[in-house]
């Protein structure tokens, strides 16, 4: 009842108070540059380039605040001990270095970042060419596009229910096992065998990053000019030299802004793997390890912030590379 009654008056303080600045901002704007009298033209003008920022400022400088508090938070508390009282110097990023954990969370999410966005974007491509030839297109597109609805931890239960075991001999509810068992072979516990486990939880993303690699690149290739393919096809190019030599290079843009976008998703895999296996069996990644450290049993803040930071150095490059070349595929 008490949380009700707290998100009630939080909703209504937000709404109400974004209307009182909203009327407040505008009145007192009105009252420092008055749009009358002998110098009404100049603010006009004047009010004109202040009144936009009166009403986004103030959330740019909460997102701000947001983002940017957080970092300095991390970094002061990675030079922190586990309490976050005491200065240790880099020692948490020396322990990073010769933690056996850390470097298999690193290695798996290397692991990833070779499957996982260039399986999700060859396939979101293949979709693509493949929906936009046929009557059904649509209905398929909805089909392959649907897991991204799901939520990766409602993902992770509807894989595990397929990767399920059960002992030989009795009925196998999971999919994969029903199947492998069908064909004369022992039920296998999937999620646990060692290296192979890693690619069983990368089907996952796959799956749900195919639908968002296909919506985009199928607009991609719409946006090529019909003169273009009509043009290759007329001078002889089969469908496959269309498709690699005209298509493919003509959208190579869009193709890297999707394999960037879904890379900064690998990169902070959690979920998935939380619900799956825990990171257990060598399935470790760098998110789960850095939720361990800061936030099971006696938490390390300390060390826990040297993972996070790891984290935010692999996505920062990226990020910023992949939103330039996202701005210059708009442009």
């Amino acid at each position: 009842m008490d949380q009700l009654l707290y998100a009630t008056t939080t909703i209504v303080a937000g709404v109400f108070g974004c209307v009182a600045w909203f009327w407040g901002a505008n009145g007192l704007l009105d009252l420092a540059l008055p749009p009358r009298g002998a110098h009404a033209g100049r603010n006009i003008t004047r009010a004109n380039l202040v009144r936009p920022w009166l009403f986004i400022g103030p959330a740019v400088l909460f997102l701000a605040l947001y983002l940017v508090y957080p970092v300095f938070s991390s970094v002061l508390r990675s030079l922190q001990d586990a309490d976050s009282r005491h200065f240790v110097g880099l020692a948490n990023y020396r322990w990073l270095l010769e933690d056996a954990k850390f470097r298999e969370a690193f290695a798996n999410n290397l692991l990833w970042l070779l499957i996982v966005p260039g399986a999700a974007t060859v396939l979101g491509l293949l979709a693509a060419q493949i929906t936009d030839r046929i009557r059904w297109g649509n209905l398929a597109k909805s089909l392959i596009f649907m897991p991204m609805a799901i939520s990766f931890v409602g993902a992770g239960v509807i894989w595990k229910f397929i990767y399920d075991f059960r002992a030989e001999g009795q009925d196998q509810i999971g999919l994969l096992n029903a199947i492998w068992t069908a064909l004369g072979h022992p039920p296998e516990t999937w999620l646990t065998l060692p290296f192979w486990n890693n690619f069983f939880l990368m089907v996952v993303l796959i799956w749900i990053q195919t639908g968002f690699a296909m919506v985009i690149l199928s607009a991609a290739l719409r946006g090529i000019p019909e003169e273009t393919l009509e043009a290759a096809v007329l001078d002889g190019a089969s469908p496959w030299q269309v498709f690699f030599q005209i298509k493919v290079p003509q959208i190579w843009g869009t193709i890297a802004v999707v394999w960037t976008t879904i890379t900064i998703v690998v990169l902070k895999v959690f979920d998935i793997v939380f619900v799956m296996t825990n990171g257990q069996w060598g399935t470790q990644v760098l998110a789960n390890l850095m939720y361990d450290w800061m936030f099971r049993g006696a938490p390390d803040y300390g060390r826990g912030s040297a993972i996070a930071l790891v984290i935010m150095a692999l996505v920062t490059p990226i990020m910023i590379w992949n939103i330039r070349n996202a701005r210059r595929e708009m442009s």
